[in-house]
């Protein structure tokens, strides 16, 4: 939901910081945007559609893969990625112990990435 937040176009950014990397996401967060944009109000709600409007850029590839049984939407992410882009303080944290690369608003202008790309 940053971009709404930001004003910025978090695809142009993510591409330019990851060139070699195809963009993608998982349908299981684009459920969890619709959800979201359909329970919440006000500012939340323009930002979480916004989201799933980007997250169906057909620069992002919509991945058909489940979840766990039981396994919440942040677990799934850190079973399945390589590099994750969030701004969500814990899911760095986790993702960060588990060595996966975190892609991140820095300034709230550019893409910055903690730790290495495989």
């Amino acid at each position: 939901m940053i971009p709404f937040q930001f004003n910025i176009d978090i695809i142009d950014e993510l591409e330019k910081a990851l060139p070699s990397y195809k963009l993608t996401t998982p349908n299981f967060v684009i459920d969890e945007l619709f959800g979201l944009k359909k329970n919440l109000k006000g500012k939340d709600r323009v930002a979480a559609g916004i989201a799933l409007k980007i997250a169906k850029s057909p620069k992002i590839i919509i991945k058909d893969l489940p979840l766990k049984d039981n396994e919440s939407v942040d677990e799934g992410l850190l079973r399945i990625s390589k590099v994750l882009a969030t701004n969500d303080i814990e899911l760095k944290k986790r993702a960060k112990e588990k060595g996966i690369a975190v892609a991140y608003l820095r300034q709230k202008k550019y893409v910055a990435i903690d730790g290495y790309l495989k």
